[in-house]
């Protein structure tokens, strides 16, 4: 016969192994961050990573993809978000300056384009702080999204600028070859 401590002790079993049966649902919905949840249907972690220059990390980066649609050998087939979240104080300037940079090293605009899209990144992108998300949203066809701590900065609308900016991270010729492989492992 049980007895009225046997029976809660019973149910408090039940409720627990419940919880750690429904537990990862919660954690894997908000793990993803409200940016990504706005922006995609069915979001999935691609793969994520560190960027490091000469050692110091300047950033832990995360890409999020639609899960039936994203295709690693084609990553601007299809809409998706980078996210970075910094380790260390940039100045937003230095921020465009570098990703200008790095579009002009691949190959990307001519000089008037990367003089226009410099003066818009330089408008756009604020000083960053440790732990300071930006998330790109990649819009094929259309342009970039923009959000800070998950919330909107704003928008390029123009597809040139969109992939030369996002191919600075998943372009096969990025100058970081191995973050790209992070990014594009497509874990299912």
């Amino acid at each position: 016969m049980s007895t009225p401590h046997t029976v809660s002790l019973q149910r408090l079993g039940s409720l627990f192994w419940l919880m750690l049966c429904v537990l990862p649902v919660y954690a894997a919905n908000d793990a993803i961050p409200s940016c990504v949840q706005a922006e995609l249907t069915d979001a999935r972690l691609s793969g994520q990573g560190s960027f490091r220059w000469f050692g110091l990390k300047i950033y832990d980066a995360s890409l999020w993809v639609e899960r039936t649609k994203f295709q690693p050998d084609s990553p601007t087939a299809s809409k998706f978000v980078l996210d970075l979240t910094y380790a260390r104080d940039i100045n937003g300037n230095r921020i465009a300056r570098s990703s200008i940079g790095q579009m002009r090293q691949l190959g990307f605009g001519s000089p008037v384009q990367q003089a226009l899209w410099l003066n818009k990144m330089q408008a756009l992108f604020p000083d960053v702080h440790e732990g300071t998300h930006i998330s790109g949203v990649y819009l094929p066809a259309k342009g970039a999204r923009f959000y800070l701590d998950g919330k909107l900065l704003g928008e390029i609308d123009d597809p040139d600028f969109a992939r030369a900016f996002f191919s600075i991270w998943l372009d096969a010729r990025t100058s970081a070859g191995h973050l790209r492989n992070e990014l594009l492992a497509s874990p299912s």
